[in-house]
């Protein structure tokens, strides 16, 4: 009983013994003022602001915050639209296949002939036959490649399955042997047909694709494929974009970027590659993404000297000039002299003959009229029409009676 009263008594005074010496004061100094702190000086854990630097931190949380819920909601909205659009797909195609279910087979399409004569494809065609001279084969693979383009549309406007066929094209061929005229035909072709924007066509070398130091020959092959969408890229001499003797060759960057523009923009660029058969053979050995991304090669023959007497009669027709028919003999024979010699450019050559034939003939007639004076000065329309088989011969003796070793320059 003792020892209980003690261990009482002992515990009563421990308790004395720690607490507070003034609650009342204590009580006071609270009420006095709200943001002092009841357990000393430190600062109070209560954020009020202040000066602390890391005030800022506060703010920028709450942006990332909003931020990630924004970003959130569009990544969800995103993948609703998806789904939407996915969903009209599948309604589209079962709709079209319930189409092609209840269609007859007797359904009408059109005739070709129509669709060749309404989309003007026909009238291109004409034009191709009327300004080029012989090459029978390359004609006719214009023809196919259009054909080709008919039936489609005509798949088309019944609801079959169609996709862009490959257009992208390899010339290959002399100098003067139509590939250009060749290009801007199959340019407007497929503008009729839907196939092409604008159906134009861009004509570039190495020099306006190729850059001259690091970085300046992609924004330059950009910028022509830019000037070329909607139509044709003709590039002459393609075979010069690659150099194999030099592994760091500016040339293989441009070749790059149009092999990606070829695969991935078919739909609104054609590029077509032109240059000598066996040079564009062996590039297309060197670059063989290139070989498999065309799918029509057109070779285009060299012309016979008929043929390019036919291409005179062709140019004097459109310059409305009148050869005389002994002067067709003339100019054979200068072609087949001409055959000969080094440089030899087909149709090319022939309007450089052309040329200088019409000059002849203007001087003769100047000569007649102004200076001799005949029948007073006045000339005729058929004096102003005429080229006769003087003015060939004049061009056929340059090369007869020339040095040898400037015959190439007559």
């Amino acid at each position: 009983m003792k020892f209980s009263a003690a261990v009482s008594l002992l515990f009563v005074a421990s308790a004395s013994a720690f607490a507070p010496a003034s609650v009342g004061r204590s009580a006071t100094q609270i009420a006095a003022g709200s943001n002092q702190n009841p357990f000393g000086n430190a600062k109070s854990l209560e954020y009020t602001g202040g000066d602390d630097p890391n005030n800022s931190n506060y703010g920028r949380l709450k942006e990332k915050l909003n931020e990630a819920d924004i970003e959130r909601r569009k990544i969800q909205e995103e993948a609703e639209r998806r789904e939407r659009a996915a969903e009209i797909r599948r309604e589209e195609r079962l709709a079209k296949i319930a189409y092609m279910n209840d269609m007859p087979d007797s359904q009408p399409a059109g005739t070709v002939d129509e669709f060749m004569f309404k989309e003007g494809v026909q009238d291109q065609l004409d034009k191709l036959d009327h300004d080029l001279v012989g090459l029978t084969a390359v004609k006719q693979r214009v023809k196919e490649i259009a054909a080709l383009l008919v039936l489609d549309k005509m798949r088309r406007k019944l609801g079959f399955e169609t996709s862009v066929p490959s257009l992208h094209m390899s010339f290959t061929g002399a100098p003067g042997t139509g590939k250009t005229t060749v290009a801007v035909r199959m340019g407007q072709i497929l503008a009729k047909m839907g196939y092409a924007r604008r159906g134009h066509v861009v004509l570039a070398t190495r020099d306006d694709l190729v850059g001259q130091y690091v970085g300046h020959t992609a924004p330059k092959t950009k910028e022509m494929i830019k000037k070329a969408m909607g139509g044709v890229l003709l590039v002459d001499e393609a075979y010069y974009l690659y150099n194999a003797a030099n592994d760091r060759d500016y040339g293989q960057e441009s070749i790059e970027i149009l092999l990606n523009v070829m695969e991935n923009n078919q739909d609104d660029l054609v590029v077509a590659v032109a240059g000598y058969k066996d040079r564009m053979d062996k590039f297309f050995s060197y670059i063989p993404g290139m070989m498999s991304r065309i799918g029509n090669h057109i070779d285009f023959p060299n012309y016979t000297a008929d043929e390019l007497v036919q291409i005179a009669a062709v140019m004097s027709r459109d310059l409305e000039y009148d050869i005389d028919d002994a002067a067709y003999d003339t100019f054979k024979n200068y072609i087949e002299e001409r055959m000969k010699l080094p440089y030899f450019s087909n149709a090319r050559t022939v309007r450089n003959a052309m040329d200088r034939a019409r000059m002849n003939s203007a001087i003769r007639t100047f000569e007649k009229y102004a200076i001799d004076g005949v029948n007073g000065g006045v000339c005729t329309v058929e004096d102003l029409k005429n080229i006769s088989a003087e003015d060939f011969q004049i061009i056929l003796d340059d090369i007869l009676d020339s040095d040898t070793s400037k015959r190439i320059f007559a």
